[in-house]
C-alpha cells in the first residue's frame, strides 16, 4: 500500500507523466484537452493511491488504466462532442504531425509482428480497443459488430497473445 506523500506524487509525475500523456493524447488527439485530462489523471491517482493493491497488478498498469478511462470519459463528454463538430478539419490536417511526435509506433516496441499473428478480425478489435482507444461498445456501434462478437474476438485474441508471448 502506498501512502499519500507529496514526494511520491512528485516521483510518479516526473517518471510517468510522459507515458500517461501519450496514452491520453492517443485517445483525445488534442494537446490542450490531453494536458487537462492528464491533470485530472494525477488528481485521481492522488485520491486513490492508498487503494492501490500491488497484489492485483503493477502500479504503472493501474495508472495507465486510470489515464485511459479518464480520456475515454472525456471523449464522451458534451464538451468534446460539441468541439468535434468544429475541430474535425484541424484534426485531419494535423494528425500525422502529432502521431510522429507523441505516439510510439507499435513496431518499435516489438508488438507489430506478434499482433500480425492474430486473425484479421481479432487484430481489428485489438487495434480499435488498445491502439485507438475505443471502448467495446463503441467498436460494436461504430463498426456494426454485435457487442458479444467484439467481446469474443477480444477474449480469443488475448488467449492467443498470451500463448504467443508465453504468459501464464
Amino acid at each position: 500500500m502506498i501512502k499519500k506523500d507529496q514526494s511520491v506524487l512528485d516521483y510518479l509525475y516526473n517518471h510517468y507523466s510522459g507515458a500517461l500523456y501519450g496514452v491520453v493524447f492517443r485517445i483525445l488527439k488534442k494537446e490542450e484537452t490531453a494536458e487537462e485530462v492528464l491533470q485530472d489523471v494525477f488528481l485521481k491517482i492522488w485520491d486513490k493511491i492508498d487503494g492501490y493493491d500491488p497484489a492485483k497488478g503493477k502500479l504503472f498498469t493501474w495508472m495507465v488504466n486510470i489515464a485511459r478511462n479518464q480520456a475515454i470519459d472525456k471523449t464522451r463528454s458534451k464538451e468534446i462532442s460539441k468541439s468535434k463538430k468544429t475541430d474535425d478539419l484541424d484534426i485531419l490536417v494535423n494528425r500525422f504531425d502529432r502521431q510522429e511526435n507523441f505516439e510510439i509506433p507499435v513496431d518499435t516496441i516489438g508488438l507489430k509482428e506478434v499482433l500480425q499473428k492474430l486473425s484479421p478480425d481479432q487484430l481489428f478489435v485489438v487495434s480499435q480497443l488498445y491502439l485507438k482507444g475505443y471502448s467495446q461498445s463503441e467498436v460494436a456501434e461504430e463498426f456494426n459488430i454485435p457487442l458479444g462478437t467484439v467481446k469474443t474476438r477480444l477474449r480469443l485474441a488475448m488467449i492467443e497473445l498470451r500463448s504467443l508471448l508465453d504468459i501464464k
